[in-house]
């Protein structure tokens, strides 16, 4: 997979890309992730990517022509082109698992107030990460980034992340490493008895106990 993101803010990403599992993803060629500057698109002199709003408002807006310019450099037939924003679908596990599919992601930054209305017109789909407001969509872009490298083949073990929270509707079960006890709290004896059986029934009851108490929502849908 390809994942390209078109930002201001490219430093920001340094981190990310540089460390735990999307850097061994990286190293192990399961994903290309590529960090761009759309200032770098910029015609202005001085590399302006923003403008005040027609109709006067608050704020500053990121203008069209660097950002049409990037996409059109830099998409192919495969990409799809994603831009973060709060009026998206929000995000869930599902949307992850559909994204992992993807050959080439791309995701465009917003910063400031927003983006010219237009630059809609460029966009496959739009997504939000929940109801709140960040600062930019660099933060958003990491999350989706990290939930779907996460799910290409090779990256993890396939195990790790199919009995995962809300792939089948309930949050996932507890879990315990040494010591059994540790200052009177103790390992529930079943996940000692080395009774797989037991085991298994134990933990799909507490995965229904902790999604009735934490996310009833979830088991209402």
């Amino acid at each position: 997979m390809k994942i390209d993101i078109l930002t201001i803010f490219p430093e920001m990403f340094t981190g990310f890309i540089n460390s735990s599992i999307i850097k061994r993803a990286i190293n192990d060629k399961k994903v290309e992730i590529n960090i761009h500057n759309f200032r770098d698109y910029s015609k202005d002199p001085h590399k302006c990517v923003d403008d005040y709003p027609y109709g006067g408002g608050q704020g500053m807006v990121l203008m069209p022509q660097p950002i049409f310019d990037a996409v059109e450099d830099l998409k192919n037939s495969d990409t799809k082109i994603i831009l973060l924003s709060p009026q998206g679908t929000k995000y869930n596990q599902k949307k992850a698992y559909e994204l992992a599919k993807e050959k080439n992601l791309m995701f465009i930054c917003g910063h400031y107030e927003g983006f010219d209305e237009r630059i809609r017109t460029l966009v496959d789909e739009e997504i939000s990460i929940g109801d709140y407001v960040l600062t930019g969509g660099e933060l958003a872009s990491m999350v989706i980034t990290d939930s779907v490298v996460r799910l290409i083949p090779g990256v993890i073990n396939e195990n790790s992340h199919l009995k995962e929270s809300f792939n089948d509707g309930l949050l996932d079960y507890p879990v315990y490493t040494r010591p059994a006890d540790f200052r009177g709290l103790k390992v529930p004896e079943v996940l000692l008895s080395g009774h797989h059986a037991n085991i298994e029934k134990y933990r799909q009851e507490e995965r229904i106990r902790i999604t009735r108490e934490k996310r009833p929502d979830l088991l209402k849908k």
